[in-house]
């Protein structure tokens, strides 16, 4: 369990060091755009090497494919409705922000908190800290443009750190005790929820400033989390 502690800390701890980042001094939008490739080529190759995998060498691979689609399906469903909800309502910027990083975030935490079941996953760590990075600098300088106080901004993202800190715990204490091929539904499930994440949001966000520069970036991303993965 302490290794699980250390893992949900540092991966959300990016949440807070974005978020001072964002308001204190952000980056240009082409460099941001940049590491939000970087993150996506880091967990494409992560969540196929770490998580899919796993459930595949579990429970097989129709078990393992089902339970992909099922995960994408699900966040898909939840994205859609809390989008539509909030642009109903007219939330405000730090509302939206909130509720959307925590959607994000939340698959990619209890996937970490999956893959410990079995050992340390230290390229899905890293690929989550440098997504939680750029994502909270944007999210924080949005959230200071439209009048909130630094102070506020920074407060919401450190609520949103501990919420996903959390999800690590549960995800590894929640499914700590189930049999092999069990195992495989929810490393399954993580995988195609973190995919979907990804589709929906990290690799829109990059490709919409960067261009061809963010196409080198998934490039390293994904050899970089590779490698570590072959180590």
């Amino acid at each position: 369990m302490g290794e699980v502690v250390v893992f949900a800390v540092i991966a959300s701890s990016a949440l807070v060091v974005g978020a001072v980042i964002g308001v204190v001094r952000p980056p240009s939008q082409r460099i941001t755009a940049v590491l939000l490739g970087f993150a996506s080529g880091a967990l494409i190759s992560a969540m196929a090497f770490e998580l899919f995998q796993g459930a595949v060498v579990s429970g097989g691979p129709w078990r393992a494919g089902v339970a992909l689609l099922i995960g994408a399906t699900t966040f898909v469903v939840v994205d859609v409705w809390l989008t539509r909800r909030t642009e109903r309502r007219q939330e405000s910027g730090a509302t939206i922000g909130f509720a959307l990083v925590t959607l994000d975030g939340v698959p990619e935490n209890l996937a970490l908190g999956v893959s410990l079941i079995e050992a340390g996953s230290l390229p899905l760590l890293i690929a989550i800290f440098a997504s939680n990075l750029p994502e909270a600098i944007v999210g924080a300088r949005k959230m200071d443009e439209s009048g909130l106080e630094k102070g506020r901004v920074v407060g919401i993202w450190v609520v949103a750190a501990v919420l996903l800190a959390v999800a690590v715990i549960v995800g590894f204490a929640a499914l700590d005790r189930l049999d092999e091929v069990t195992l495989a539904w929810p490393l399954g499930f993580a995988g195609g929820a973190v995919l979907a994440s990804l589709a929906d949001t990290l690799m829109p966000e990059a490709y919409q400033e960067g261009g061809p520069t963010v196409a080198y970036a998934t490039a390293l991303g994904f050899l970089l989390s590779f490698l570590l993965s072959s180590v």
